[in-house]
Parts: C-alpha cells; sequence; structure tokens
C-alpha cells in the first residue's frame, strides 16, 4: 500500500476519545484523518465536538462505509468484544482500548478473526510512551546500573473516596483491569511473559468491596532479553498500587549491581490533558527538571549521583505504529501475544475475588 492518509472512526465519544486518542491523532494530519465519531445516544456528549468531522449513531452505516479504513473502539469495557467483532467482519482495521476484553477467549477469538481476514488488530497501550518507561530503558541500557535485578513500578493515588463510594465489585472494571493493565503491559513489552507472576490482589474495604490494592512479581530468566544487562540470578519486576496511599512512591526504580534509577514524577501528559492543555502546545508532557530522575552509582572512579534529563513521552507514537503497521506493513509493535499474556495475568489475579 503507497502510503497514503488513512480515514479513522472512533466508536464512543467520551473522555477515551476526546482525552487519550483524538488530540494525539490530531498531530499527525499526514497519517490519519478523522471521519466519525460513533455516539450511542447522539448530542449527549459533554465533549466538544471536533471540526469536520460526522458524529453519527448508525453504526451500521459507519461500518458499512467503504471511506473507513480503521476503527478505534473507546467505549467502556463491556461491548469491546461486540464492536472489534463487528468491525473486523466489516473488513476494517481496529484499534481497542485497554483492557482490550473482558476475557481471554474473547480476546483469542478476535485475533484469529484479525488474523483469517488480514487485518490489523492491537490494544491501545498508550503507556507504552510515558517519559518515565522510555528514560527507565534509556539508563538501563547504558550499563551504568550493572546488571539489573529489580524493577518497581508504581501507580499510587491518594483517592479514598473512589473505593469508599463502590458498593461492588466487578473484576472487568477492577483497579487490576482499568490500572495494572498499564503496568503490566509496559513489563511485557519490555520482557516479554514472565517465567512465573506473585500477584497480591486486595479489597481493603472488605469482601464485596471495589478491587483497590494490587501487588505483583513478575519473575524473568537472566535470558528474558539477550541485549539487556539483567543480573545472573534473573530479574523481578514488581507492579503495584493503591487509593489509600497518602505519601506516593516513586514511579518508577531501578535496581542493579552498580547502583539505581529513581523516578518519583509520572509522565505528565495525563496532567496537562485534564486541564486542557493538548498536544502542540508549548511544553506539552515535557518534564521539568523537578521531575528528573536520579541516578546513582559506582564504577572505576567512585560514587556519582545524576540528574536524567527525561526522553520525552509521546502518546502520538502509539498512532505512528499502528500507521506503519497497515501501511507499510510493519509487525504490530503491542503484539497479540502480549495483550494475551496480560489479560491472562489479570484475570488469575482476580479469580478469587467477588
Amino acid at each position: 500500500m503507497a502510503d497514503r492518509v488513512l480515514n479513522l472512526a472512533f466508536i464512543g465519544n467520551g473522555k477515551s476519545t476526546n482525552r487519550y486518542h483524538a488530540p494525539f491523532v490530531l498531530t499527525r494530519p499526514e497519517e490519519f484523518r478523522i471521519t466519525h465519531v460513533y455516539e450511542r445516544h447522539l448530542g449527549t456528549s459533554p465533549w466538544k465536538a471536533l471540526p469536520g468531522v460526522t458524529y453519527t449513531d448508525d453504526l451500521e452505516a459507519l461500518l458499512a462505509n467503504p471511506g473507513v479504513d480503521v476503527v478505534a473502539v473507546c467505549t467502556p469495557v463491556g461491548p469491546h468484544y461486540e464492536l472489534a467483532r463487528k468491525a473486523l467482519e466489516a473488513g476494517k482495521h481496529v484499534i481497542v482500548e485497554k483492557p482490550f476484553t473482558e476475557t481471554v477467549a474473547q480476546a483469542e477469538e478476535l485475533f484469529a478473526l484479525a488474523r483469517e481476514k488480514g487485518l490489523y488488530l492491537s490494544a491501545y497501550q498508550n503507556r507504552r510512551f510515558d517519559a518515565d518507561y522510555l528514560t527507565m530503558q534509556k539508563v538501563i541500557a547504558s550499563g551504568k546500573l550493572g546488571q539489573v535485578y529489580e524493577i518497581v513500578a508504581t501507580y499510587d493515588y491518594w483517592r479514598p473516596e473512589v473505593p469508599e463510594a463502590a458498593q461492588g465489585f466487578d473484576p472487568y472494571n477492577s483497579f487490576v483491569y482499568g490500572h495494572a493493565v498499564h503496568l503490566l503491559d509496559q513489563a511485557v513489552g519490555y520482557l516479554g511473559s514472565p517465567d512465573a507472576v506473585q500477584a497480591d490482589v486486595r479489597q481493603i474495604l472488605g469482601p464485596g468491596r471495589m478491587n483497590d490494592y494490587f501487588d505483583f512479581a513478575l519473575n524473568y530468566a537472566p535470558d528474558a532479553r539477550a541485549d539487556l544487562p539483567i543480573a545472573p540470578d534473573g530479574l523481578r519486576y514488581e507492579v503495584k498500587a493503591s487509593y489509600f496511599r497518602a505519601q506516593l512512591r516513586p514511579s518508577l526504580a531501578v535496581y542493579g549491581t552498580r547502583g539505581c534509577f529513581v523516578k518519583q514524577t509520572k509522565d505528565r501528559q495525563e496532567e496537562h490533558l485534564k486541564v486542557f492543555y493538548m498536544p502542540g502546545e508549548p511544553g506539552f508532557g515535557e518534564d521539568r527538571p523537578e521531575d528528573f530522575a536520579t541516578v546513582t552509582y559506582y564504577d572505576e572512579n567512585g560514587y556519582h549521583e545524576e540528574k536524567v534529563v527525561s526522553v520525552q513521552g509521546d502518546y502520538a507514537r502509539l498512532y505512528d505504529t499502528v500507521y506503519r503497521a497497515i501501511v507499510k506493513g510493519e509487525a504490530p509493535f503491542v503484539k497479540p501475544e502480549q495483550t494475551l499474556a496480560v489479560m491472562r495475568i489479570m484475570a488469575d489475579a482476580v479469580a478469587g475475588l467477588a
């Protein structure tokens, strides 16, 4: 397929479409054109309409439109499977918001259908382009930390009102499926499927209440990636968070035989999006000097402590990978086997909760 602009339609007109997708797609006019937004109840969304975009409540007509190349499913997780299946059956390439589908079986069926039809299908894991995650990779690759034996990623909040207001438990709208999914995907995207997983997933307020805590330990063999300096005993990648953290832990910490990397703050793209400071604005998503990570290490010249200028995060880069896969034939950046691995970890973790 020659280089061309792909016509993109969104299913859903809520926060996902208007905060985490459309603002970034609009920075890539040479790759994508937003043509349609499907809204179940037309005209009820509080979000401002995008100029030049057709808004519709006729899903069948949208999917039958030969001018639509790609469909992004940006609804709550419940209808993901059915909507993605319909889009694939209509011959569209498909992007599905996390956590992709409710069950592993549904995900496996969709990936099989996409393969059968020769279509692109991928989970939207935009946080692979977080500044803290990208900076961590750069520092590990530098070798300054020596052989890495532990990575600790957190997603803490002080929001007790959220679990306190919830009176029931839904595994597919849990803290695991809504938040751990990002950090688990980062681990799997970086190192592959773990050799073993220990999961501590809790309902701090008691049975029948919201899942408000998770702590995963993913264990990797020393040869998980031959190009990385992993300790001879392997690497432990921890993923953890709670809604009840009055003092937030570092966003990312890495420990090696020669030093450590600690980044206290998260990527700032979401912070800016929440106040409607958008991609393309000067300084969007950029870390300030006080946000930079600290690297402490020892070498032949002794002790060093340095600030590391953050690698710039940019969620639009995920759409770049979608474009290259569809137009240039590259392999999907977020691979089906990675999405399935994350889903299996999550399903096992919440299986005992009620």
